[in-house]
């Protein structure tokens, strides 16, 4: 887990939006849905994107017919429930480090009313009622569920998307 998020820090410093990252969204996001992706940070952009192109290899490598478009949908928006301002870079490596090592803190910083905590630790169901209001709900299902305990029952669909977001 250390050097994934060390990865996730060194692309945090230089995250930015291309042009080629921006007509690949064009070419999967409606307005409203971009309208969404573009209220988070540049940092969870370029998560998202990457994820997404994670969900392209690994779409190609799945024989099973799943729905692309849907699951790249699905990248791309999976963070919103985090807008930009919600946690700057340095908030957020706060954050991780209190969550994933100090789990007992977190809960107590939670809490007393920790919105960077809630926020962090609350993001999927936050974005899967963004989607809600957008129509997106069988989007909203998948995204609202990516940080929870698996499950058996678990759609094939959301265990790639939580494979391609734990890869990024």
């Amino acid at each position: 887990m250390i050097f994934r998020r060390i990865k996730q820090f060194f692309r945090a410093l230089t995250a930015k939006v291309t042009p080629d990252d921006g007509k690949y969204l064009a070419a999967h996001l409606n307005h409203d849905e971009q309208k969404l992706f573009f209220a988070m940070s540049t940092v969870d952009q370029c998560h998202c994107l990457h994820t997404a192109y994670t969900i392209e290899r690994l779409v190609i490598e799945d024989k099973r017919g799943i729905d692309r478009e849907f699951l790249i949908r699905c990248a791309l928006l999976h963070d919103i429930g985090r807008v930009a301002g919600d946690l700057t870079l340095w908030g957020k490596i706060f954050t991780v480090i209190v969550t994933d090592f100090f789990p007992a803190f977190a809960d107590k910083l939670e809490l007393q009313g920790n919105q960077k905590i809630y926020i962090y630790r609350h993001h999927a169901e936050i974005g899967g009622r963004k989607l809600q209001k957008i129509g997106l709900f069988r989007e909203a299902k998948i995204i609202a569920k990516h940080h929870a305990p698996p499950n058996a029952s678990d759609p094939y669909e959301l265990k790639l998307l939580r494979l391609a977001d734990s890869e990024n």
